[in-house]
């Protein structure tokens, strides 16, 4: 009985600890330039688009175009296939923040939008201001305060890809610059 008693133990252990470690809604993060720590990182969207969000007008890469990703934001994007869903014109930030859960500081993190952050004052943020950022993108992002890195009015973009390392195809992936994409 003993016996029997130490191996159900074991096997919910188990069950508990593989659980823990899955996550198939979320691709794998991948640590790479720009941030210091992609742990976590989940920038794929559950439908929330931020508030105040504007189509771009002339995208290089219209909705429904065909693109290679050309970033390792993540596991597996970097030569990944893919769709646009989204263009839109905005400013496109890089920021350096100290995430509210404790984690480590992440410097230089690419990419977060206007409509993604809350300035200290009534003007659009530029390098070097303090702000409080708004997106949920990775662990302990939402409610940081944060530097601005550096500042560049653009069209950003938001895919669809599937991993080139054969993970779960993501969806409507936040965010993408036109730099980091090509057709070919």
């Amino acid at each position: 009985m003993k016996k029997r008693w130490i191996y159900a133990i074991a096997a919910a252990a188990g069950i508990t600890l593989l659980g823990g470690c899955s996550d198939s809604a979320t691709p794998a993060p991948a640590a790479q330039s720009g941030d210091t720590d992609m742990h976590g990182m989940d920038h794929g969207s559950s439908g929330a688009m931020p508030e105040g969000l504007k189509e771009a007008a002339d995208p290089v890469y219209p909705v429904g175009s065909k693109v290679v990703i050309r970033s390792d934001h993540m596991a597996g994007m970097d030569g990944a296939e893919g769709t646009v869903t989204g263009a839109y014109d905005t400013t496109i930030y890089s920021v350096s923040y100290t995430p509210t859960d404790g984690g480590e500081p992440v410097s230089d993190h690419e990419w977060v939008i206007e409509e993604e952050l809350r300035s200290q004052t009534e003007s659009v943020p530029d390098a070097g201001d303090t702000v409080t950022i708004e997106a949920g993108h990775m662990p302990g992002m939402k409610g940081a305060e944060a530097t601005v890195d550096t500042a560049e009015k653009g069209v950003i973009y938001m895919v669809d890809y599937t991993p080139t390392d054969g993970g779960q195809p993501v969806t409507n992936h936040m965010w993408v610059t036109e730099s980091e994409l090509s057709t070919e």
